[in-house]
């Protein structure tokens, strides 16, 4: 399954970056296969890349999704124990007088920092809270957070304004008991401001032009919950090769396996030949192994119309080894998690086009992986959820429902 994030899009001037990109081989592997579009999550509905991903992994989101925080915990490798209450978070740049909660956000990637490692370090030596906290660096600009003690509540608000121009919010609690880890968060929050504002590191990006990461943003939050194994719903073998944090999250929370990829980066210098190459030789130890690609998602949120088409034409000219997988042997996927036009400059509940290509599928007269041309195919329009049972009856690993 390859999932090549955030790729389809609104027009714009009739056009999107994936239909004026030059793609010969996903043309080719849309012209093999059976086409159509997607609903992840459900019409109508914008799909976080997590709730996609469970659903496109086959689990109902709105019955086990908790929050980001626990998956993004999971990606970079924190095992949520109960009463463990987790976070995602942004490095990010604020600006202005005061509090924190006073203070403005002004990026809220830090420019998108790369290595936060230093910055990590220091809130651990400095930074002291009556409950134990692991924060650990993501990818780039991300990181997870969990908090360990007695008494601690999930039932807590973002201090992430989620947009530019607007203040750090004040973290509070939904119910009365979560009044303490409202609390906890909002002094996580200053201190490690004060930390990050004189951290040398800061100092230096500021010589060099660049934005501060003098604030942690935090969204997100959630507890620990149970899901059952991938391999326990369907009997297989799940591998999954990204370097985005929160894709491996969830594949690590159905109990999946992660394949490291020398040079995988999560953004548009990923190295794409070694995760193609790494996902074709997984398939020698795993029944299902989900590719992901991240860039596409990023240069939508940037609004970046020519990157985008870049990227994805740059993806393409990879994808010719893919073409030349034995597909009696093989079922491919070829989709999306969201759409995220350039023109929104977010997730939309757009639905995102899909390939499958196996041999004996119902080839249809598709022969442009695009918005325009996937939805005249036979799949017509289904929902993430069932993807991955429509891809397991064709390789006859369904179940008969019935006598």
């Amino acid at each position: 399954m390859v999932v090549i994030d955030g790729v389809s899009d609104r027009p714009v001037n009739g056009k999107t970056p994936l239909s004026s990109a030059k793609t010969p081989n996903l043309d080719k592997l849309a012209e093999m296969g059976i086409n159509g579009i997607m609903d992840t999550v459900s019409p109508g509905i914008r799909p976080g890349s997590d709730t996609s991903h469970l659903a496109l992994l086959g689990y109902d989101p709105f019955k086990y999704y908790t929050g980001r925080g626990p998956i993004e915990a999971a990606g970079v490798g924190i095992e949520l124990k109960p009463g463990d209450v987790a976070f995602r978070v942004n490095f990010a740049t604020v600006k202005g007088e005061g509090t924190i909660f006073d203070k403005i956000v002004v990026d809220r990637r830090a420019g998108r920092i790369e290595d936060t490692s230093d910055l990590i370090k220091a809130i651990e030596d400095e930074l002291d809270l009556p409950v134990k906290f692991i924060l650990k660096k993501g990818t780039g600009h991300r990181a997870a957070l969990v908090l360990r003690g007695d008494n601690l509540s999930h039932e807590v608000t973002d201090t992430d304004p989620k947009k530019v121009g607007r203040k750090v919010k004040t973290c509070k609690a939904k119910n009365k008991e979560a009044l303490e880890t409202a609390e906890i968060v909002n002094v996580f929050t200053q201190k490690t401001h004060e930390i990050l504002e004189e951290h040398p590191l800061n100092q230096v990006r500021v010589a060099e032009g660049k934005p501060k990461a003098n604030a942690l943003l935090l969204r997100g939050a959630g507890g620990f919950t149970k899901i059952k194994s991938f391999e326990e719903k369907y009997g297989l073998k799940l591998a999954v090769v990204s370097a985005t944090a929160l894709i491996r999250g969830v594949c690590r929370l159905v109990g999946g396996e992660v394949i490291d990829v020398e040079g995988a980066t999560g953004n548009v210098h990923t190295n794409i030949g070694n995760k193609i190459k790494a996902a074709i030789e997984a398939l020698d130890h795993y029944d299902v192994v989900l590719l992901h690609f991240k860039a596409t998602d990023e240069l939508g949120h940037d609004k970046n119309f020519e990157g985008k088409t870049k990227f994805i034409e740059k993806l393409d000219s990879y994808f010719k080894e893919i073409l030349n997988l034995d597909f009696s042997k093989i079922c491919l996927i070829i989709t999306a998690d969201h759409s995220t036009p350039v023109s929104v400059g977010d997730h939309t509940a757009d639905p995102v086009p899909v390939t499958i290509v196996h041999d004996g599928v119902r080839v249809d007269d598709v022969k442009k992986f695009s918005e325009f041309e996937v939805y005249k195919g036979g799949l017509c329009r289904i929902s993430g959820r069932d993807l991955l049972r429509i891809a397991l009856d064709l390789i006859n690993k369904a179940k008969k429902f019935g006598a």
